[in-house]
């Protein structure tokens, strides 16, 4: 879902672009196909939705370009456009795929190279864990992503590269300082969604506390009543 302008407060320094989509960062699901195998992606995905995610983000290391296209049209299609879709690193494949936007990480394609082969009109974020972080996004131009993806939070089992951990406070700190909108990610469950909630970010991004959920949508309806209380 996209949401009019003037439908949720934004930050007044966003330099988010007035020709791209202005999404709702509350509840972010990425996928994991091991997560997602007992229901199947699709139908993983779809509960969700229902149950109040805002904004997916199709993430898959293991297949190779081909079948990772295939997987991504297959989702695309059954949103419906009900919310954006969002492709993990692979920014080459965004378009074949129909996505409105990709995101990236520190060790991943340049912003500057993924905003050129995305275009001006698709979203895409960038994965940060530090205010240098920032600093060196900000460097090659305030327009060039939507988004910041602060995390690890806490430790997580579902990105075992992921980064060291950097708590609450530093969460706290990159949010203060970033002139886009921002999610968390990281270790996020149930019940550390006010912690999370009062670090100043947009909203949180969640693998297992959905994916790995007997009923996705009852477990998307439950971290937006927390963050939204």
């Amino acid at each position: 879902m996209t949401l009019p302008r003037d439908a949720r407060p934004r930050r007044h320094h966003s330099p988010h672009p007035d020709y791209r989509p202005l999404p709702d960062y509350r509840l972010y699901l990425v996928t994991d196909p091991s997560m997602t195998a007992e229901h199947g992606l699709v139908r993983t995905v779809l509960e969700a939705v229902d149950g109040g995610v805002t904004l997916v983000q199709l993430r898959d290391t293991e297949v190779d370009d081909d079948e990772f296209v295939r997987i991504g049209r297959t989702l695309h299609t059954a949103l419906a456009g009900r919310v954006p879709l969002i492709v993990n690193d692979r920014v080459h494949l965004v378009a074949a795929i129909g996505a409105e936007g990709a995101h990236v990480g520190q060790g991943d394609l340049p912003i500057d190279q993924a905003r050129a082969l995305l275009g001006p009109d698709r979203l895409l974020g960038l994965s940060v864990q530090t205010t240098r972080h920032l600093e060196v996004a900000r460097a090659l131009g305030e327009d060039l992503i939507d988004y910041v993806g602060i995390g690890p939070v806490w430790d997580t089992a579902t990105k075992p590269d992921a980064a060291e951990a950097g708590g609450p406070e530093r969460t706290t700190a990159i949010a203060a300082a970033s002139p886009w909108p921002s999610v968390a990610i990281g270790g996020i469950s149930l019940d550390r969604v006010p912690r999370v909630r009062a670090t100043g970010v947009d909203g949180i991004s969640v693998v297992s506390a959905i994916c790995g959920r007997p009923s996705p949508r009852d477990a998307a309806a439950a971290l937006l009543a927390a963050w939204s209380s």
